[in-house]
């Protein structure tokens, strides 16, 4: 396993802590609609909270904005919009499921997807195995057209933002999330920001240069995610040899004119390359393990919590002989 990096900035601090089920009324009745259960992560905009719709009866992943950034010119408020905004119907696309103000709480709801980030895979698992990468790379790109077809660049690909559902060491299944600073290509209001924006690593050098946000940022970041799923590094990391390294290097060229053309082309050349599909995923590298996060870690066996207590007490005797001898 690779060493522990810093998370990015702003990254939820996970830690779920347990809360009852709050009353309509409540401090965790979020506008007569959402039950607050268990604190998730806390990050720059606000808190994001394991949540009961009521409408429903759905768990879900409830976004909580702070008060502090609910002033209708704060940046923050503006990416909860365009966040809100963004329903794309996809598989592999993780779309608002509803959104509600009242007071001073606004709080936007996603599917709860209960099997981390790829960054956690990364963190836990370390350089996955060709297959796998290429399975995760597909549904990627398959997401990528579908979002780029609505006429929308994320503008903020990273593993971060890519959740994943808990399939055990069987085939990965991914969710393109965190559409915060997504813009409509083309849309003169949503481009006058000063300076590039995303996360250093992951921006297409294009953008330094004053360019409009384009799909073909989106595909540069998704070459330097391959990568990262092939070395478990950061985004500078170099490009290792193997089958994806011509496409992945195609998708980080600094010209975006030699990029693929769009996510459809891309996903035909990965698919082209007829990679074993798995599972197995590899031969010689541990199968990858994408575990329920949101399960409780198991008690101890009975049979490891009856052996506790005679080792305790036998070095209670140890300890109690020991001194009498330094006291005789």
């Amino acid at each position: 396993m690779p060493p522990t990096r810093p998370r990015l900035p702003g990254r939820p601090r996970r830690g779920p802590t347990s809360a009852p089920t709050p009353a309509p009324g409540s401090d965790r009745d979020v506008a007569g609609r959402y039950a607050l259960h268990s604190h998730l992560g806390t990050g720059g905009m606000g808190s994001v909270w394991r949540a009961t719709d009521r409408r429903t009866g759905q768990e879900v992943a409830l976004k909580l904005l702070r008060g502090s950034h609910h002033d209708p010119g704060s940046a923050a408020l503006l990416r909860f919009v365009r966040e809100q905004s963004v329903r794309i119907d996809h598989p592999h696309v993780l779309s608002p499921t509803g959104w509600v103000a009242e007071d001073d709480r606004v709080a936007l709801a996603t599917r709860l997807v209960r099997g981390g980030t790829v960054e956690d895979l990364l963190l836990e698992h370390g350089p996955l195995p060709t297959t796998y990468a290429a399975a995760l790379l597909d549904q990627l790109l398959d997401a990528l057209g579908a979002v780029h077809a609505a006429g929308v660049v994320h503008r903020d690909v990273k593993p971060a933002n890519l959740l994943l559902d808990p399939t055990g060491a069987g085939r990965p299944r991914l969710l393109l999330a965190d559409f915060g600073v997504a813009v409509v290509a083309g849309d003169p209001r949503l481009t006058r920001v000063p300076g590039p924006v995303g996360t250093d690593g992951y921006l297409a050098p294009e953008l330094g240069a004053g360019g409009p946000p384009t799909p073909a940022q989106d595909l540069y970041a998704v070459g330097v995610v391959g990568t990262q799923l092939l070395t478990a590094a950061g985004p500078d990391a170099a490009l290792p040899p193997g089958p994806l390294a011509p496409l992945l290097a195609s998708l980080r060229d600094a010209d975006p004119s030699r990029r693929p053309a769009d996510a459809a082309a891309a996903l035909a050349t990965l698919r082209a390359l007829d990679l074993p599909p798995g599972p197995p995923w590899s031969r010689d590298r541990p199968t990858p393990d994408v575990r329920d996060r949101m399960v409780s870690a198991p008690p101890p066996r009975s049979g490891a919590a009856h052996l506790l207590l005679p080792a305790g007490l036998l070095l209670l005797a140890l300890a109690l002989l020991v001194a009498a001898l330094v006291l005789t």
